[in-house]
């Protein structure tokens, strides 16, 4: 995992373009987070621009992070308590932050940035290792749109709006894929395509296993809803006995 795709211009505009800013979600979010904590400190892996962590520490939990991208924590930084929250620079895959947490959480499809099984698995280990017994590891991510896609396709669209299209192209021998981006700044276009690569939720407990992790919750959202053959999301929780 590189910082290349998370440098200035997107970070300037990562809420507005990626994170989503809906209050709504953010507060049932944070709701969430909060519960599972449990008056325990927090530590979010990737912590970006704070979307999540600014909200949360307002809550009274204490939150801690890391980061990869010295561009998207600048971002957070520069809003009102972004200073007060210390954040470790580096991959999330064997950064250590001091500490132990009751929580250690990875939200909006994040993990998918970790391009192969073994660096998945090295999050997962590092989770573990920040983890306080009986802590937990979240993670929010998506659920692979295969379902979607026709017999051999390869590409689906995602975003069709008067400024901005997006298209996942999808590999499934490697379960890779990369999401294209096209935005029009005025009469000027910007592109980017950034590589992924999604895990099924069955492989995310094996990994979660090898961390020594065990699985708590899975939900469908943030309202804790069932997880269905429907579901376009999911949000896990494994606990470390």
């Amino acid at each position: 995992m590189t910082d290349d795709f998370f440098d200035a211009q997107v970070a300037a505009s990562y809420d507005a373009d990626h994170g989503g800013t809906d209050p709504a979600l953010i507060a049932q979010t944070v709701d969430v987070l909060a519960d599972l904590a449990e008056g325990g400190a927090a530590l979010e892996f990737a912590i970006g621009t704070g979307r999540i962590a600014l909200p949360l520490a307002a809550r009274g939990v204490k939150v801690c992070g890391n980061e990869l991208s010295a561009a998207m924590l600048a971002e957070m930084r520069n809003k009102p308590g972004g200073a007060d929250i210390p954040v470790v620079l580096g991959d999330m895959t064997h950064v250590r932050t001091p500490g132990a947490f009751s929580l250690v959480f990875l939200v909006f499809n994040t993990l998918d940035n970790l391009t192969t099984q073994d660096a998945q698995v090295a999050c997962f280990e590092n989770a573990a290792a920040h983890l306080e017994q009986g802590g937990r590891f979240l993670v929010e991510t998506q659920l692979p749109p295969l379902q979607r896609l026709p017999f051999g396709e390869t590409r689906l669209p995602f975003a069709h709006d008067p400024d901005h299209w997006g298209v996942d192209e999808f590999d499934v021998t490697t379960q890779s894929y990369h999401s294209h981006h096209l935005w029009m700044k005025g009469d000027k276009p910007e592109h980017l395509s950034v590589p992924f690569r999604y895990a099924w939720p069955a492989e995310m407990d094996l990994m979660a296993r090898i961390a020594g992790l065990k699985l708590e919750h899975r939900w469908a959202d943030w309202h804790r809803a069932p997880l269905t053959n429907t579901s376009l999301s999911h949000i896990s929780v494994w606990r470390k006995p």
